[in-house]
């Protein structure tokens, strides 16, 4: 039988901290950890923008390991996000980990779906870049990093259109 826990809430206090140890779990690959540290602040601070990225960035981390379900998440976690550039650009971020963990781990169809979770992402920035704020040009540098990318790998096209036919009855 499995055993359930009531989770332990953290203090409203220990959040500056907590944010530390999550940033810090991201840096050495322990996305899981940052994604739990970071589930624990939203359960106290469910508003807290820097943390609502943080999580994103921690669920997609994970998405080369084969956590497709964490997408889910992410997409519902993104309109959470209240800045528009902000919004935009990580749903971008979003897409375009999801492009690059489809074509990492191969598979029958995986380069359309690689193809348009990239192509998704590059809509991403450009409304990114159309809102950035001045100087910024991240929005700009991801796009160009998902052009390269598909440009550089000939797998990475759409799905060829089929058209239908439905089967003749006699």
């Amino acid at each position: 039988m499995r055993e359930e826990f009531k989770l332990k809430p953290i203090s409203r206090e220990a959040i500056p901290r907590a944010i530390q140890k999550a940033e810090r779990y991201r840096l050495i690959n322990q996305s899981w950890a940052a994604e739990s540290i970071c589930r624990d602040i939203l359960e106290i601070d469910p508003a807290n923008q820097q943390v609502l990225v943080m999580f994103v960035l921690a669920l997609t981390d994970q998405l080369v390991e084969g956590h497709g379900h964490a997408m889910k998440t992410v997409r519902e976690t993104l309109p959470r996000i209240t800045d528009a550039y902000q919004r935009a650009y990580y749903t971008g971020i979003a897409s375009e980990r999801s492009g690059q963990a489809l074509l990492h781990r191969g598979g029958m169809g995986s380069g359309a779906m690689a193809y348009d979770a990239l192509r998704e992402a590059m809509s991403w920035y450009e409304r990114a870049e159309a809102i950035r704020p001045p100087g910024n040009d991240d929005a700009i540098l991801r796009w160009n990093t998902c052009a390269r990318l598909i440009s550089g790998n000939s797998h990475l096209a759409p799905q060829p259109e089929t058209a239908y036919e439905p089967a003749l009855e006699d």
